[in-house]
């Protein structure tokens, strides 16, 4: 009986390694094509991009329910100038704080740790405006105090941009009181021109008609 062993060598000698390249081309079963991923902060700078894990306070509770690890960023729009809070959660992406960052906004830090810090906002990651008490932790002290500083100045130059919207307002308003008072004069002064001019013609036309004996035709 013949023995089979050389044939399974053969096989064997001949069979490509694991790593080997065998030069076969395989079609694809399903072709992707590349999309364009938008994140909604191509119009924005990033003056701000720290990690942290977030927790927000839950009133029911009565206690710190956490948000979400990732990185916060202060993000300020290039055409507007408004500032704006954003943190993902680092592995779902999934947003866990969205809100602006206004003039009154504070922040003080977390009693009882230097690595945190607490503030007020109306936040709009779920969705829906709604006033929420964050508690944000860094894995240093110099992380919290530059978070904290940051936060500090963009509220101060946030103020300071308000107040000149509302001067420019101001003058704006000012400026066509003051082009609508000199209009109405200017009206006020055509007006008189035309009654006076009128006049004239209606005692002239008198003078004429009583001169005649004929009532006068209305001008």
């Amino acid at each position: 009986m013949a023995s089979t062993e050389p044939e399974h060598r053969e096989d064997e000698e001949n069979a490509p390694a694991e790593d080997e390249d065998t030069g076969a081309q395989v079609a694809p079963i399903v072709k992707l094509e590349e999309v364009a991923v938008t994140t909604g902060e191509e119009n924005e700078d990033a003056i701000l991009d720290l990690k942290s894990k977030l927790y927000r306070f839950d009133k029911d509770g009565n206690q710190w329910k956490e948000r979400g690890a990732g990185t916060v960023k202060l993000l300020k729009h290039k055409e507007t100038g408004k500032v704006r809070l954003v943190m993902r959660q680092s592995k779902t992406l999934k947003i866990c704080a969205n809100h602006l960052v206004h003039a009154t906004m504070t922040v003080q830090e977390h009693s009882g740790n230097d690595k945190s810090c607490v503030w007020h906002a109306s936040d709009f990651s779920d969705g829906e405006l709604k006033d929420e008490l964050f508690c944000i932790r860094f894995a240093s002290v110099e992380n919290c105090k530059t978070f904290m500083t940051t936060m500090q100045e963009v509220a101060e130059s946030q103020g300071k941009k308000e107040e000149n919207k509302d001067a420019s307002d101001t003058a704006g308003l000012l400026e066509k009181l003051t082009v609508d008072d000199n209009k109405t004069k200017e009206e006020k002064q055509k007006e008189a021109t035309v009654t006076d001019k009128e006049d004239k013609q209606t005692v002239g036309g008198q003078v004429e008609a009583d001169k005649k004996g004929e009532p006068a035709t209305p001008a």
